[in-house]
């Protein structure tokens, strides 16, 4: 099968770091090709290169035998290559119909043909099998289906290169496996599929050859059926990883957190729990089960409308994210881009953004010499990849701006944290990191309060696991009775159980 995509020899050096180093691989035409590394290995960049947005430093991409080089992201999409990245590059005010054409709308007598637009949508969006009413406003569509609809506006401009960068992150499970049907059927027709991921078990439901990035250097590209799933690990870090989630069991170091018939927006009726102090509890359910919600309402981001919240035997009023810090109640939020870092400051900044209010002298002026001081100290300890605490958090990996958050509360005198999808597009390396912050958390006495979608995940670092279902507290189970069946079918929807 021929090369529809070749990198040969690509380097990107930016002020400080060298992103990529001389890296060639190539991806077949019809073809699904994976593309693993750490966070800060490169793949990023890559992506940006492939889209028009980075000319490389050295190096050229060829497509079809051909070299080319793209001076903007209209270069590249005119040669037919498409990135559909994690946040989405759609306009929501806008139709679906507006969006799939937007640049390109059809005229009638210098006005845009509404007929003509509304049929060429319908078009596209039947070749890619979605029903969706092409005058329907994005913005009330759900992420399945903004995700459909940007592969459609990738088809209507003739893409026949297309790269998905961690495409799943934020899908309910039937969004998902529509989505692989979509992309499967593009490899069918002849397309070269570029997939970016971090979970492993999609890589090797879906893909047919991958390419290891590790550190911006090329490892090795293989066909999958080659490898085993330890060997893309080793490969991807550099070294094994025996225990991914450094789970140890710990003694209760006091009585934490309790939860008393709490309520609010997005919960269906009271909700209530304990943590002890030095407990990993996890949480676990389906997209839009009230997991996040619970968590926003123990940190004050949203208003409980009753219930009793206490920390070590005392009652506390969570009135505001404010009066949650000073209680000793964190949040690392889902959206760490939206919620969780400031883009436009500096890993130094993002820091200390909580804790200098305690340091200011005279309650004004910043004390710099300790925030350089806990900047260092907290990257060294979190092992942040960064050129400088200098550096925009926006230029740093998912997996370092989480990082980076978690820095922000070990500033801080902490007593419950909590985490929201802490691992979510983080590389395995990465996230063995976090699960061992996690640990060292709850050795120092912390209530550790873990949410995931990731089944293997939750299992793995809790003590113990709540279930939530449709806005409820399911069940609580411990560590040994858990299962992943079990919990599986306990996050159903009760139709849904009772209809299996």
């Amino acid at each position: 099968m021929s090369a529809a995509l070749a990198f040969t020899s690509v380097s990107m050096e930016f002020p400080g770091v060298k992103a990529l180093d001389d890296v060639s691989f190539a991806v077949r035409a019809g073809s699904i090709h994976a593309l693993m590394g750490e966070n800060g290995a490169g793949k990023s960049t890559l992506l940006k290169i492939l889209s028009g947005a980075y000319t490389p430093t050295a190096g050229s991409l060829v497509l079809g035998g051909t070299p080319r080089a793209f001076h903007d992201t209209a270069d590249a999409l005119a040669a037919g290559i498409a990135v559909i990245y994690q946040e989405l590059h759609l306009v929501p005010e806008m139709t679906v119909a507006e969006n799939l054409y937007l640049g390109h709308l059809p005229q009638k007598f210098g006005l845009v043909d509404r007929r003509a637009l509304a049929a060429a949508a319908r078009q596209q969006l039947d070749l890619i099998g979605e029903s969706i009413d092409p005058n329907t406003k994005l913005g009330r569509l759900s992420l399945g289906q903004r995700q459909m609809v940007e592969i459609a506006k990738a088809l209507s401009r003739g893409a026949r290169v297309i790269a998905f960068d961690e495409p799943t992150s934020s899908l309910s499970d039937r969004e998902v496996r529509r989505l692989f049907t979509i992309i499967r059927e593009l490899r069918d027709r002849g397309c070269a599929i570029l997939y970016v991921s971090h979970r492993m078990e999609e890589i090797f439901t879906l893909c047919d050859r991958i390419t290891i990035l590790r550190d911006g250097h090329h490892v090795e590209t293989a066909d999958l059926a080659t490898l085993t799933r330890d060997t893309v690990v080793q490969r991807m870090v550099g070294r094994k990883l025996a225990d991914i989630y450094n789970y140890s069991p710990r003694p209760a170091a006091g009585p934490g957190l309790t939860v008393e018939n709490l309520t609010g927006p997005g919960l269906a009726e009271p909700c209530s729990f304990r943590v002890a102090a030095g407990e990993i509890f996890g949480f676990f359910g389906l997209i839009g089960a009230g997991r996040s919600e619970l968590l926003k309402l123990l940190f004050g981001a949203a208003p409980a409308t009753g219930g009793r919240i206490t920390l070590d035997g005392r009652e506390l009023a969570l009135s505001s994210p404010r009066a949650a810090i000073e209680a000793g109640v964190v949040l690392c939020p889902e959206d760490r881009k939206k919620e969780g870092i400031v883009p436009v400051r500096s890993v130094l900044e993002n820091i200390n953004l909580s804790a200098r209010r305690r340091r200011a002298r005279a309650g004004i002026f910043l004390d710099e010499t300790w925030e350089q001081s806990n900047a260092r100290e907290r990257s060294e300890q979190l092992r942040v990849k960064t050129p400088s605490v200098r550096q925009l958090i926006r230029n740093l990996s998912g997996g370092n701006q989480q990082k980076v958050i978690l820095g922000r509360w070990l500033s801080e005198t902490v007593k419950v944290i909590l985490l929201d999808e802490p691992t979510r597009g983080i590389d395995v390396g990465a996230k063995s990191e976090i699960y061992g912050i996690m640990q060292d958390l709850a050795r120092a006495g912390v209530c550790v309060i873990v949410v995931s979608s990731e089944l293997p995940e939750v299992l793995g670092v809790s003590d113990r696991i709540a279930v939530m279902r449709q806005g409820r507290i399911a069940a609580i189970l411990d560590r040994a009775d858990a299962a992943e069946e079990k919990l599986l079918k306990l996050a159903l929807p009760l139709e849904t159980t009772l209809a299996s």
